[in-house]
């Protein structure tokens, strides 16, 4: 009786892990790396160059800034010895005062930078997600990952994913 008992368990055993072996192999799971179509794709690329050329000019100006701010300080360390007391606070002064506004600028420069990238990064991630939904439904994926810890180059369709975007005008 218990021989038997054992046998019947092993055989539903033994059929349910065909069973699931059988549906693990019916089973599409696609892996997109999200990073990669960020950095690798004309569309990302040419967000960069446009992001690049919008603002080089500010970040010029601002360099330049820094570059009179410092000469200006040197100069007063300089010439400090030979300045009556109230003309090198009056300088002391106007340097704190114009590096406050040059960290503000600095500060404001980099909000508007990072806000217009996440702008043309959501940009392209959109159209991104678009490209994967289209692949997912024409290749009749069960699944696909985005940036998953581990993945196996077998269900990597990143490759796909940025040939897709770069084909498209």
């Amino acid at each position: 009786m218990k021989s038997t008992l054992l046998k019947m368990v092993a055989a539903v055993a033994l059929t349910a892990a065909t069973a699931l072996a059988a549906q693990a192999q019916e089973l599409k799971i696609g892996y997109v790396n999200s990073e990669r179509i960020l950095r690798e794709t004309n569309l990302a690329k040419a967000s960069e160059a446009k992001l690049q050329a919008e603002f080089s000019r500010r970040e010029k100006n601002l360099l330049e800034q820094e570059g009179k701010l410092r000469a200006a300080a040197e100069k007063l360390d300089k010439d400090g010895p030979a300045l009556t007391e109230s003309e090198r606070s009056r300088r002391q002064r106007e340097l704190i005062e114009q590096d406050r506004d040059l960290q503000r600028k600095r500060r404001e420069f980099n909000e508007d930078v990072a806000q217009r990238k996440n702008e043309e990064l959501s940009s392209v991630i959109e159209k991104a997600n678009k490209v994967i939904k289209q692949i997912y439904e024409q290749d009749k994926y069960d699944l696909i990952v985005q940036d998953a810890v581990h993945a196996s180059a077998r269900v990597d369709i990143t490759k796909k994913v940025i040939d897709t975007l770069n084909a498209q005008k």
